[in-house]
């Protein structure tokens, strides 16, 4: 833990050595400070107040101000500050609202000195002059400021911001008489201590309360503020408007902030909650820290750096019970572990990646952005100290255009302008999204589409579409029994397969010549005439599930067929053609089939095709065992891949369109992330009406009641023009209907039409079928009324 890196820091006549380093406490500690000569550091809590000595390798305990058998509240300290002139005087800020100085010249075991009881709640902050001795000033919760001459037993002023509780004050470094106040409504004044009676400037520096506050110990005019909005401002007070220079983003509420000696632009800060870290940050690169002290495990409370003209060593105390002192050379630097390429797409597609230069080879045929050099190399050159100094950085930023066609939105607005998703049969609206789809040259999603028809559709309510491969069989009777004839005439132009007899099998079973019909043979048992048996297809590699089988009946029974059993159950695998034929025994010779003519030498047979569209036409023989139920994980999937893919339109579509057959499956927070991303992609294409049905057709609480929280619909009474304060429909003040309509005197409920000229009006359908009769008012007004 205790890195055994040293530095020697000459500071004067004296030099401090040293190392990181650590002391557990009794308590958690609130606030730290040091003493002039950075020989000793205070600590202080609400169950601590203690001096501990730095020593070169440990910090030694000197001495424990909480003496006494039941301490009072004066012990239980939320700040400390030793003095910067008098190094026997220290002064804390209680939480019962006292202020306490202490000396540690006294001979006694008790070393407080005087006690100050005016402020009503907790103080917050105390501050010494730092070139007068006598003088203190403390910031508290009760609003107001206070200044003490340590001669005096009470205030020699008060200052009231006028505002909420003051969170932290601080004496300018170069201005005798100036002092900062930062307030919990975001301001910061400026008071001259020789006027109490007003500050002389105030600014709103933060959008939340302002913890913390540090003059610049070198430049007179700057000033760093830290806030809940988890920004550090730097001000400018020099102009007479403070001016913001520099601004750091952290990730949690700043607590304190401490500049750096001897170092323009650095500044130290740590958070209030949350983050346990205390930050180096160089102000001129505010997007990652330039050092980090990571070793406290708890919030950390209190910084100070440990002598006023020595970068290296800083002290902090935490709510970890812990006291440490952090080298600056066992710091992190995270920019040695940042990432060196960064990538981001423009509002047109554009594409920007940044990289070291290094890693990007020279590339004669890169082309130049038409805006002049995209190529913004940064350059560090080494210095001699090179721990404070960010890592050497040189990058080179290409930029890659997008063609705007190739990007184009044009069929998000078709697709949602065209989409049916509510009104009518969901197979009707799956053919007509599907249609659309189609038509904008996007065939996954129309295959989708069609899929979804398919499986939440009823097989037997299943009604081909004008391009559906059924409706080109013309018009077949749905009946369990046909002939070749039929079938020949209806289909028009078949797929047949030339076969030659030598290729043909000995042990077909072929057709009678003068029988044309189709007979059922069954292995197992002998048919008799005029019974009827289940036909049992081998459909090679296109093989169909039992569920999927219809049955082929006979028209008139005649004569069975002998059947002969193959040699092998089933056609070996090297005979199977990639467009197998039916079963064999439908087969026949071109002599004997009265179908064809006798000069033709192939053999006609039904294709997979055909056999498809048998299947497709003739009644189920079993109901089928596949509830809608059973596709909702292929669904739920399939949505999740859209939106993943970007195409939230897609999802949301079909969430609509399906309803109660998905929506269960697919929880509340998914649905609401991709209806508000809808939304948004139609309202920022000005899709109104189209964002204003999805939200109407959702049904989650938070997307339905969108179109109600951005509208405002102020109503005032039509006979008293004053407006309306109640829900109801009668004017609390003159007790008159509010809106009446001027022709059937009944008062409007539902859509209400009104002229701009007189603001008479009422019923839509009322004011219309008035208006087409006569132009002037229906309420006798007088007055020529237009409806547009």
């Amino acid at each position: 833990m205790e890195k055994m890196s040293r530095v020697t820091t000459a500071l004067g006549s004296s030099a401090i050595n040293g190392r990181t380093m650590f002391c557990h406490l009794d308590a958690p500690a609130n606030a730290i400070s040091v003493c002039r000569d950075a020989s000793q550091v205070v600590v202080a809590g609400r169950n601590i107040f203690k001096i501990y000595a730095l020593e070169e390798d440990q910090f030694v305990e000197k001495l424990n101000l909480r003496v006494g058998r039941k301490p009072s509240l004066n012990f239980s300290c939320a700040d400390v500050m030793w003095h910067q002139m008098e190094e026997n005087l220290l002064a804390t800020a209680a939480t019962n609202g006292a202020v306490v100085t202490w000396n540690l010249g006294k001979p006694s075991r008790n070393k407080q000195d005087q006690l100050f009881t005016e402020h009503k709640r907790t103080v917050n902050k105390v501050c010494f002059h730092p070139t007068e001795v006598y003088m203190l000033l403390s910031g508290s919760q009760d609003g107001f400021m206070k200044c003490f001459d340590l001669r005096k037993k009470e205030s020699v002023s008060t200052f009231s911001g006028q505002s909420e509780s003051v969170r932290d004050v601080q004496f300018s470094m170069k201005d005798y008489f100036t002092f900062a106040a930062s307030f919990e409504n975001g301001n910061v004044q400026l008071w001259d201590i020789r006027r109490p009676d007003r500050y002389e400037r105030m600014f709103t520096a933060h959008t939340g309360p302002v913890f913390c506050c540090d003059w610049h110990p070198d430049d007179r005019g700057w000033l760093a503020t830290g806030g809940r909005d988890k920004m550090v401002k730097v001000w400018d007070m020099t102009t007479n408007r403070a001016k913001e220079i520099f601004c750091v983003q952290t990730i949690a509420s700043v607590a304190r902030v401490k500049w750096r000696p001897e170092k323009k632009f650095h500044l130290a800060t740590c958070s209030m909650m949350v983050d346990h870290n205390i930050y180096v940050w160089d102000v001129r690169r505010p997007f990652i820290p330039f050092a980090t002290f990571e070793e406290h495990k708890d919030v950390t409370t209190g910084i100070v750096w440990r002598h006023q003209h020595d970068p290296h060593f800083l002290l902090s105390g935490s709510k970890d019970s812990t006291l440490y002192q952090h080298m600056f050379k066992d710091a992190t630097r995270p920019v040695d572990k940042a990432n060196p390429e960064g990538l981001c797409f423009g509002l047109f597609g554009d594409l920007a990646f940044a990289a070291k230069e290094s890693l990007i080879s020279s590339d004669s045929n890169r082309k130049p952005y038409p805006g002049g050099d995209r190529r913004y190399p940064i350059f560090f050159f080494k210095k001699p100290d090179q721990t404070e100094q960010f890592a050497h950085v040189s990058s080179a930023l290409s930029v890659f255009e997008t063609d705007l066609d190739s990007n184009c939105m044009d069929w998000f607005v078709k697709t949602a302008q065209l989409y049916l998703l509510c009104g009518k049969p969901f197979a009707e609206l799956c053919d007509h999204n599907a249609k659309v789809a189609r038509e904008l040259k996007r065939p996954q999603v129309s295959t989708t589409w069609t899929m979804l028809r398919i499986m939440f559709s009823d097989p037997a309510n299943l009604t081909p579409g004008p391009n559906h491969p059924l409706s080109k069989l013309g018009t077949l009777p749905l009946m369990n029994s046909f002939n070749m004839k039929e079938m020949n005439s209806g289909m028009g132009a078949e797929s047949r397969l030339e076969r030659s007899k030598g290729e043909s099998r000995q042990d077909n079973s072929h057709l009678e010549p003068g029988n044309s019909l189709i007979s059922n043979n069954n292995e197992d048992n002998e048919e008799t005439e005029g019974s009827e048996g289940q036909a049992e297809y081998m459909f090679g590699d296109a093989e169909l599930d039992d569920d999927d089988l219809y049955s082929m009946e006979h028209d008139n029974q005649t004569e069975e067929q002998e059947y002969t059993l193959p040699q092998e159950a089933f056609q070996l695998r090297h005979e199977i053609m990639d467009n197998p034929s039916a079963p064999e025994h439908l087969q026949q010779d071109k002599a004997d089939s009265p179908h064809v003519s006798g000069n033709e030498a192939e053999v006609t047979c039904l294709t997979p095709i055909e056999s498809f569209s048998l299947i497709s036409i003739s009644q189920p023989l079993f109901t089928p065992q596949l509830p809608a139920s059973f596709f909702c994980p292929i669904v739920r999937e399939m949505l999740s891949y859209y939106a993943e893919k970007g195409d939230v339109q897609m999802a949301v579509s079909v969430l609509i369109v399906l309803g109660e057959r998905i929506r269960k499956e697919i929880d509340d927070l998914t649905q609401e992330h991709w209806y508000t991303s809808y939304i948004d992609l139609l309202q920022r294409f000005e899709l109104w009406n189209v964002s204003n049905e999805v939200i109407k057709l959702s049904t989650c609480s938070a997307i339905t009641c969108l179109n109600q929280t951005s509208t405002t619909l102020h109503i005032n009474c039509s006979n008293c023009k004053r407006p309306m304060s109640n829900r109801g429909w009668i004017c609390d003040r003159c007790h008159q209907c509010a809106s009446v309509c001027a022709v059937c005197h009944h008062v409007v409920k539902g859509l209400f039409v009104w002229c701009q000229g007189c603001n008479h009006g009422g019923h839509l359908e009322h004011i219309r079928n008035w208006l087409k009769s006569s132009a002037h008012c229906p309420a006798g007004c007088g007055h020529l009324c237009e409806y547009t």
